[in-house]
C-alpha cells in the first residue's frame, strides 16, 4: 500500500468513526493535525501515573496561544491538587470520580477581576466590565484557551474530559478556590493517562449543522432519526444507557430540575461580581 492510499484509508476511517458509515462527508484536504483533531474522545478513567515534568507549563503555553478577544485575556486557571478541595469539586459535579483520580485537574475561569484591578491601578475604572458582553467574552476566552490545552494534551498522548458540572454550584466552587469578585469557574478539565481506550463518540451529520446562505431545517428530522440510531448503537456497545440523542436532549433540558442547580446561574453570577447588565 503506497503513502497516498494509506492516507486515504486513514481519512475514511477517521470520518466513519466520527459520523458513521452512512454520513461520511466528501473527503477533502487532510494531514496529521486534522486526523489528530478527529480522534478526540472524552476519558473518564485515569491511571495514577504522574505527568512528565513541565507538562502543565506546556499546556498553559498552548492555552495562552489561543485567540483572545481584543487581547484582553479575560481568563485564568486554577490548578487543584489538594484532595480535600478536589473532593468538594467532585461533590459539586455530582460525584464524578475522575476529578479525584486524574493527576492534573484544572479549573478554567472567566476572569474580569485582573482587568478590573488594572483599571483601578491606572486610575481609570472600567465602565464596560459590568455588562453581559464582557462576561460572554471572558467565558469564550476560557473555552478557546482550554480547547487549545486539550489538543496539546492529546498530542502528548494524554486523555482529557471537561467538567461542565462545576456550574452546578459556582458559588461553592468560588469559595473553595478563593476566587475574587469577577472570577467564576466555568468548567473543569481532567488530564492524565487513560486507564483504558475509549471509543470515538459519533456526531450529528454535517448536513444537520451546516447551512448555506440561510438557515434551513427542512432535512433535520431525517438527520435526527439517523443520528438517534447511530448514537443508540454506540451507547449499547459502551454499556451506557441505550438512549437516543432525542432522549438525551430531553433528559438534559426537558425539566428545570435536570439543570441541577444551573437554573440559578444568573443570580449566582451576580453574587460573584458579574452584574450582567
Amino acid at each position: 500500500m503506497d503513502g497516498t492510499t494509506q492516507i486515504e484509508t486513514g481519512k475514511h476511517a477517521a470520518l466513519v468513526a466520527r459520523y458513521g458509515e452512512a454520513a461520511v462527508p466528501p473527503a477533502g484536504p487532510w494531514n496529521a493535525i486534522i486526523a489528530h483533531l478527529l480522534s478526540h474522545r472524552s476519558i473518564r478513567g485515569y491511571k495514577p501515573d504522574p505527568l512528565p515534568e513541565g507538562t502543565l507549563e506546556t499546556l498553559i503555553a498552548a492555552a495562552q496561544s489561543a485567540a483572545t478577544s481584543s487581547n484582553l485575556q479575560t481568563w485564568s486557571v486554577v490548578v487543584v491538587d489538594d484532595p480535600a478541595k478536589r473532593a468538594v469539586l467532585a461533590e459539586v459535579a455530582g460525584g464524578q470520580k475522575h476529578i479525584l483520580q486524574c493527576p492534573l485537574f484544572l479549573v478554567f475561569l472567566a476572569d474580569t477581576s485582573r482587568n478590573e484591578r488594572l483599571g483601578i491601578a491606572a486610575g481609570h475604572p472600567l465602565e464596560g466590565l459590568p455588562f453581559l458582553e464582557t462576561f460572554l467574552v471572558a467565558a469564550i476566552d476560557a473555552a478557546m484557551a482550554a480547547q487549545n490545552a486539550v489538543v496539546a494534551a492529546e498530542a502528548l498522548g494524554l486523555g482529557t474530559v471537561y467538567i461542565g458540572a462545576l456550574r452546578n454550584d459556582v458559588v461553592r466552587v468560588a469559595e473553595t478556590l478563593g476566587l475574587p469578585p469577577g472570577a467564576v469557574g466555568v468548567f473543569g478539565l481532567c488530564v492524565g493517562y487513560a486507564a483504558q481506550e475509549a471509543e470515538i463518540k459519533p456526531r450529528l451529520a454535517q448536513g444537520a449543522i451546516v447551512h448555506r446562505e440561510v438557515y434551513d431545517a427542512a432535512n433535520e428530522p431525517a438527520h435526527r432519526a439517523a443520528y438517534d440510531e447511530l448514537l443508540g448503537a454506540y451507547s449499547k456497545r459502551n454499556e451506557m444507557s441505550a438512549d437516543t440523542w432525542t432522549q438525551r436532549v430531553i433528559s438534559r433540558n426537558g425539566t428545570v430540575k435536570s439543570l441541577r442547580g444551573r437554573d440559578l446561574l444568573k443570580s449566582a453570577l451576580n453574587r460573584l461580581g458579574f452584574p450582567l447588565r
